[in-house]
């Protein structure tokens, strides 16, 4: 399965963390906890969670279906960045949550590719037309 972004960001909450214990990070060079607090990770594994609930279902799904859920997780993701005073996602991130979003569809079988050529888009668009973040 594809590596959630929030899997990275713990990685190196987790990191930083052992950095401090260890002396080897000034603390006033950490900045994981603030960028990613608790609230804002499990508010996108949420969101996550749902996505991945619903991949099963997209592999032999036509493409309004996968557009639809794109949409879905891409709204919702909009959301989340909204309570956190625009501020969750970052181009960092972003980039992050796209590139997931794409390795996921692409592990159910989903040629992204050739779905977005079909919609006159680039590979790297599928999520643009919905994303505020």
């Amino acid at each position: 399965m594809a590596e959630r972004p929030t899997t990275n960001w713990r990685r190196g909450i987790a990191k930083e963390a052992a950095e401090l214990v260890a002396g080897t990070l000034d603390p006033d060079c950490a900045c994981m906890v603030e960028l990613f607090p608790e609230e804002l990770l499990l508010e996108t594994d949420a969101v996550l969670d749902v996505f991945e609930a619903e991949l099963p279902t997209l592999a032999e799904g036509d493409d309004a279906r996968i557009f639809a859920a794109v949409e879905r997780v891409v709204l919702a993701l909009n959301a989340v960045n909204e309570v956190h005073d625009e501020c969750a996602f970052e181009t960092d991130e972003r980039e992050q949550l796209c590139a997931y979003i794409d390795e996921a569809l692409t592990e159910q079988g989903v040629d992204v590719a050739a779905l977005t050529a079909r919609r006159g888009l680039g590979r790297h668009e599928l999520t643009d037309r919905w994303r505020n973040w």
